[in-house]
Formats: structure tokens, sequence, C-alpha cells
């Protein structure tokens, strides 16, 4: 099924979400239905549970849809992540489900490691590095209830009005 995406000013948008077990009722089937939402929007490359109107900490993302360089592990479901480790330093132009009209410059870390738990609550630790440590970090933003707006060195220079949404 579908998703709706929730939108800013949304409040849960901006609410830190809370530890999920993977026994939890009715998540198994809402992580299949984020990844179904994730895969119908072109060019979306991550979804946060809180984007789809839960206060869980969980994450779908899939950064192999486009094209960019950096570690690609194809489709990554992840429960409670944290990040545990970053380095470098990069500034790359976001996007968001959320904030449907607008882009921004944003300041993010070029390698990462991330440790959470699989669908069926095993520890789970993932090394990212390019365009996917940045998927990460944006996902996991929206379970401390940030923005991409958030993180934007001005907000006067550096957000964009969308041209067109894909």
């Amino acid at each position: 099924m579908i998703l709706d995406v929730l939108k800013i000013p949304h409040p849960l948008l901006k609410a830190r979400a809370h530890l999920v077990e993977f026994d939890t009722p009715g998540l198994q089937s809402f992580v299949d239905d984020m990844v179904e939402t994730m895969y119908h929007h072109p060019r979306c490359v991550g979804l946060a549970a809180t984007q789809a109107g839960k206060p869980w900490r969980v994450i779908v993302m899939d950064a192999s849809r486009i094209d960019k360089p950096g570690s690609q592990h194809g489709r990554v479901i992840l429960l409670n992540p944290f990040l545990v480790r970053r380095s470098g330093q990069t500034l790359l132009r976001e996007g968001c489900l959320s904030v449907p009209d607008y882009t921004g410059n944003v300041v993010r870390a070029t390698s990462l490691e991330i440790r959470g738990k699989d669908r069926g609550g095993r520890l789970v630790e993932v090394k990212a590095h390019g365009f996917e440590a940045v998927v990460f970090q944006h996902e996991l933003d929206h379970l401390d209830g940030k923005l991409f707006l958030d993180r934007v060195p001005s907000l006067e220079t550096d957000v964009f009005r969308r041209k067109k949404y894909f």
C-alpha cells in the first residue's frame, strides 16, 4: 500500500521518533508499505517512519536508485538506527518528499558507520560512503525531528524553489 507522506509543517516531522521492537504489532507490514512508497516516488532514495505518520525509529532506503559514487548496499531497512562514526565533509543539494517545493545545500559527512537492527531484530552495522552516506544522514535526521532545511548554511542563499518534481 502506498502511504501518504507527511509534508511541512506537520508536527510529527519535528518530533523525535521512539525506539521500536521488531515484534511491534503492524510493524512488518508498515515497513513493507514504506518500501513500496519509496519505490513509488521517482528518484526517492529513502523514507523515515515519521514521514509516513509513525513515530518509530525506522528507515528504509535504496541509494542505488540514483547513479552517484559511493558504496551501494542496495535496499536497507533499519530499526532503531544510530550514527556511530562519521568523517569527511561535502556540500550537496538535497530534496525531500516532505518538503516538496524546495531543495537546499546541506553539509554532510562523506563516510559514516551506522548501527541498528534488521527486521528480525538482529544487530546490523553498515559502513557507507559518498551519496549513500548522505542519504543515511538525511533519514536519521528525520528520526530526530530535523529536516534538511534545519541544516542549510543560509536560508537566504542555500534554499531553492524546486522547478519540477520527478
